[in-house]
């Protein structure tokens, strides 16, 4: 895209893609200017980007060209005349009386020409799942709830309340700076520190390949926040040296999915939800950092336990060490690329903003990368700006996902079907919490199908929260169970998205690759349902509660992956595998009797493995 740049139809978006970038900078820096100003601008950016990146018929010749370069003007200038409205007609909007005013023939014109210039940027970028949710809502409240045009519109356009609510506004404080930092991160070589480190770390351990992949995942997910680039990106490496090993496509891909989707989920920088929970919880991202350490922590110990207990079922060996990097050299020559990460952490502690901290991060990435030798040759102008411009087409699907989700939730708050729909989980699940909790989980995955993380969070929050925290859940374990289950469900068949992308690589089935995934993150689906039930898991409490939950926790989660892959100590009879998950379930609940069960249970299998039984053969040769 950089090299011919000279090309108006890559020029023009260009330059406004900087002029984005530059805005909030300044942002950052100044103030963010009126609310419906900030937010407008951003919505602005986005959309004007989104029709000129992303053309209708772009393969196409003739007339049918012409009719999608019509349609495409169309779409951008009335993104722009709708938005440039609020900035013209700002005294009037904020002046009148919202849903009792009847708005002006030309709030309907503008007002209807955004929401439709946002359902179709959302289609072009995200796909039609979240648009086509979108309207299912707007049609709800039209017929289903009896909202009269005038309040849905001022619900939608001419309020804080829609299409300018809290999603967009976190997109434009909070995401768009994390997603140019990530991009600029990647673009200076911190990909291949990420690589060599894993690959110096665990390569040479049995399953070793795996092992990289879930940690190259992890490093790249969490920078990153998307788990569907995140395979494409590690993918392309990590599934073809695990299937090279002696692991099966649908594993190898699997290893993949679920490593990559744990990302979205990984403290310091998460996907965009983690900072639409900071504004929904009225806390600081820091404290969302927090609560969701020991989660995202026992998440990654379970795969990787789960990928070494395999390896070892299957006699895998790790690769030879000559040819792996060495740990000392990788650190001399790129460790100093973590600083910028390292920054963040602590400009977040020192108790500024996470934009504040995101834009110091940003700052940092090339002065750290011009430091050494080995890295300074890849810092060009031409990747500084690359970088930039990628970070802003990332970006853009987070300001139409959080755009088209706002119209969701202005529609929940406007018509109370939130609560109806709260009230309806509680009365079918008779007020018992577990099986409340089932069946939000069942939903979350539902509603999450075919989403991003960011909009199947804020859906679930709106129809799937209230229901928990009243039948007690404290709230900030609320949220994360339901953020959990938005990042499973790209990973939970038939619909998902981030399993299609690993098994692109690995050549697997869906179903086999889904039925891999399930069992990999199995720990995933029950890690949400601890820290319902021992809210110690999100630091919540007690130092000594904290500390027993997470012991407890933690053998719970290693207990699982063991008996779901039939390999502990040695290779695990089915009664031995079958104790080990009963075990693993017993330990999800906090308290001295279901510990002292769980405990009980894992010594006998320890004894079973060590002094009962025979010993074992030597295991086949890989890949047999």
């Amino acid at each position: 895209m950089i090299a011919d740049w000279q090309r108006p139809a890559v020029f023009v978006p260009t330059v406004i893609a900087l002029a984005m970038v530059a805005f909030h900078l300044w942002v950052v820096f100044t103030g963010a200017p009126e609310v419906f100003h900030f937010r407008g601008t951003h919505l602005g950016f986005g959309l004007v980007l989104t029709f000129l990146w992303y053309r209708t018929f772009t393969d196409a010749q003739g007339s049918k060209r012409l009719i999608g370069g019509i349609v495409d003007a169309t779409l951008l200038v009335v993104s722009l005349c709708a938005i440039g409205y609020l900035f013209v007609e700002h005294d009037y909007i904020l002046d009148r009386f919202a849903y009792i005013d009847e708005p002006r023939v030309i709030d309907y014109v503008l007002g209807i020409g955004l929401i439709i210039a946002v359902l179709e940027g959302t289609r072009r970028i995200v796909g039609t799942a979240l648009p086509i949710t979108a309207l299912l809502f707007l049609l709800y409240a039209w017929f289903g709830a009896g909202v009269r045009p005038g309040e849905l519109l001022d619900q939608m356009y001419l309020t804080t309340e829609g299409l300018f609510g809290i999603p967009i506004a976190v997109s434009a404080t909070y995401v768009v700076l994390f997603i140019l930092f990530g991009s600029l991160v990647e673009r200076t070589g911190t990909g291949r520190l990420f690589m060599d480190f894993a690959l110096a770390l665990t390569g040479s351990a049995a399953g070793g390949p795996a092992k990289v992949a879930v940690m190259t995942s992890a490093l790249f997910g969490t920078v990153s926040g998307s788990s569907t680039a995140n395979v494409m990106t590690t993918g392309a490496f990590t599934i073809p040296l695990m299937k090279r090993l002696g692991y099966k496509p649908p594993f190898a891909g699997a290893v993949e999915a679920v490593a990559s989707t744990g990302g979205q989920i990984l403290p310091p920088i998460m996907g965009a939800a983690a900072f639409v929970m900071a504004e929904f919880l009225a806390v600081s991202y820091l404290t969302v950092i927090l609560i969701a350490l020991l989660p995202a922590l026992l998440y990654f110990i379970a795969v990787f336990v789960a990928v070494h207990f395999e390896a070892k079922r299957l006699g895998l060996k790790g690769l030879p060490k000559a040819d792996l990097p060495r740990m000392k050299e990788v650190l001399l020559q790129r460790g100093h690329l973590f600083l910028p990460l390292f920054i963040i952490v602590g400009v977040l502690v020192a108790g500024f903003s996470a934009a504040y901290a995101a834009t110091i991060g940003l700052l940092s990435v090339v002065p750290i990368a011009m430091l050494r030798k080995s890295t300074r040759e890849e810092v060009t102008p031409a990747a500084v700006l690359d970088g930039l411009i990628s970070g802003i087409q990332n970006s853009l699907q987070v300001v139409a996902a959080t755009a088209c989700a706002g119209i969701v939730i202005g529609v929940i708050s406007l018509t109370g079907v939130g609560v109806v729909f709260s009230a309806f989980v509680i009365g079918l699940s008779q007020s018992s919490l577990i099986l409340a909790l089932i069946l939000t989980a069942l939903a979350g995955i539902v509603l999450g199908m075919g989403l991003p993380t960011t909009p199947a969070y804020i859906v679930q929050v709106a129809l799937l929260v209230p229901a928990l925290v009243k039948l007690g859940v404290t709230v900030e374990a609320a949220h994360m169970f339901v953020l959990y289950f938005a990042c499973l469900s790209a990973i939970t068949p038939p619909v998902a998205i981030t399993l299609y992308a690993a098994n692109s690589l690995s050549g697997a089935g869906l179903w086999n690759g889904g039925i891999a995934a399930i069992k990999l993150g199995a720990t995933g689906y029950i890690i949400p349902f601890m820290f319902v039930y021992g809210p110690s898991l999100l630091l919540i409490g007690e130092w000594d509660a904290i500390v027993t939950t997470s012991l407890t926790a933690l053998l719970g989660v290693i207990l699982l992956a063991a008996g779901l892959h039939g390999y502990f100590i040695r290779t695990s009879t089915w009664w031995e595998r079958l104790l080990m998950v009963a075990a693993a379930f017993v330990l999800i609940k906090p308290g001295l009797l279901t510990d002292g069960i769980g405990l009980a249970l894992l010594v006998f299998v320890i004894v079973s493995q060590k002094y009962l039984r025979a010993p074992e053969p030597q295991p086949a040769v890989a890949g047999q």
